[in-house]
């Protein structure tokens, strides 16, 4: 799970990454508005915003990166106003902590968060369970890791459950204008090293079907 933390208090935001790296987080650091526009929001699982930057509002800040894709957040301010929080929780804030705050409740608070929004986006089939926010995937409760490739084209064939997908309908999708250039093997090399990594008899298709001819397919019609 990846955390970013937007606060322009140096000592603060340092504090935030040494706990919550101890805590098992990957950590992405920034101290001002313009830093995390060009650090933040493409694969984050959640935001902690200090409400009071620099350089600018970290209300109109969330507001930007929510554009690029949707993330939670947990706003953090210095002053408790009724007008913040409300403003805070129509961006869609998940949360809000004034300061000075425990570091025990923040972690309890960023779990809930995490879960909620994990419990909110997933795709399972049988033991294969997808979480989207978080790029997680688990067989039979074991997470699975997968590269970027491998991850897109799961997702993309759990979200189409039953349905055929052709070669050229996941370069399209997964490789976009590269899947021109790609070599003619390259989603069956993908499709191959999933399954290794995905079904616990390596002889055996459990989850991802071959459809003779045409492509490749989770689940039945």
């Amino acid at each position: 799970m990846i955390i970013g933390i937007i606060e322009d208090d140096k000592l603060l935001n340092q504090a935030l990454r040494l706990v919550l790296q101890k805590a098992g987080y990957r950590i992405t650091c920034a101290h001002t508005r313009q830093e995390a526009l060009s650090l933040m929001g493409r694969e984050e699982d959640l935001l902690l915003v200090d409400i009071g930057l620099p350089d600018g509002n970290g209300i109109s800040l969330y507001q930007e990166l929510k554009g690029r894709r949707e993330i939670p957040a947990i706003f953090l301010t210095a002053r408790d106003e009724e007008q913040d929080m409300l403003a805070a929780f129509d961006t869609g804030a998940d949360d809000y902590v004034v300061k000075p705050f425990s570091m025990k409740v923040l972690l309890k608070r960023i779990e809930t968060v995490l879960k909620r929004n994990n419990e909110k986006e997933r795709i399972s089939y049988r033991e294969l369970l997808l979480f989207p926010a978080g790029k997680q995937v688990f067989v039979e409760g074991r997470e699975i890791r997968l590269t970027a490739k491998e991850y897109q084209l799961l997702e993309y064939l759990m979200e189409n459950q039953g349905q055929v997908l052709t070669k050229e309908m996941i370069l399209e999708k997964i490789w976009g204008l590269e899947g021109q250039f790609v070599v003619d093997n390259t989603v069956s090399v993908t499709i191959n090293r999933l399954r290794k990594k995905l079904e616990p008899d390596a002889g055996q298709s459990s989850y991802i079907k071959n459809v003779f001819g045409l492509g490749y397919r989770i689940g039945d019609k």
